[in-house]
C-alpha cells in the first residue's frame, strides 16, 4: 500500500516522535565560567558549580550595569 503524506504530515511526525535533533545528553561548556560539565539536554547549559552561587540564586548580574531600575 501507497501513502501519499504531504510535508506537513512529515514534519509534524518529526516533532511528535520525539525532541529536537540536538537535545541530546553530553558534556557542554557552562555559560557562565567555561568550565565543561555533563549536561542532560541543551536547556541546561549553567554548570552545578555556578548555580550554587549566591549570585545565581538571588539572580545577581555578572556585571555591574548589567540590571537597572527605572523610575
Amino acid at each position: 500500500m501507497i501513502t501519499n503524506k504531504t510535508s506537513v504530515d512529515v514534519a509534524f511526525s518529526d516533532i511528535a516522535c520525539g525532541g529536537a535533533f540536538g537535545d541530546v545528553p553530553r558534556e557542554r561548556p557552562c555559560l557562565r565560567c567555561d568550565a565543561v560539565f555533563w549536561s542532560e539536554g541543551f536547556g541546561e547549559r549553567i554548570c552545578r558549580r555556578c548555580k550554587g552561587l549566591s549570585a545565581w540564586r538571588n539572580a545577581v548580574p555578572v556585571s555591574p550595569g548589567g540590571a537597572f531600575r527605572r523610575r
